[in-house]
């Protein structure tokens, strides 16, 4: 069974309002989680802000969804990481997030998809 387990990273690089790619990407990265993959998503640009807390949505009449990124970690998707000058450039620190997430520089970040068996940018 092991030999069907898939390492897939999502990479979230859009702002989590004004179009659907941050929604759908967590609705399929929840997915993906039940059926069992080695899953892991990367926040670049302004991706990051998707995990910012404090989202309020009432103004621009969508329902929010930031805290949704939170149950993640019962679906087991736990390598949540973050790429630090994005985080820099948008005046944002780790404490600013809704998650645990591990700060990583672009490189790293680079270097981590480059291990992946699929790569799905959102």
């Amino acid at each position: 069974m092991e030999e069907n387990i898939k390492k897939i990273m999502h990479v979230m690089r859009r702002a989590p309002h004004g179009s659907i790619y941050t929604y759908e990407g967590l609705e399929m990265i929840l997915i993906m989680a039940a059926y069992e993959q080695d899953l892991s998503v990367a926040f670049i640009g302004d991706g990051v802000y998707a995990l910012k807390k404090g989202q309020e949505t009432e103004g621009i009449s969508m329902k929010g969804f930031a805290k949704t990124f939170m149950a993640l970690d019962g679906y087991d998707v736990e390598k949540l990481y973050v790429d630090r000058t994005s985080l820099d450039e948008r005046g944002l620190t780790e404490e600013d997030l809704l998650v645990d997430v591990e700060v990583l520089d672009s490189a790293e970040i680079g270097r981590r998809m480059n291990e992946q068996d699929v790569v799905i940018h959102h």
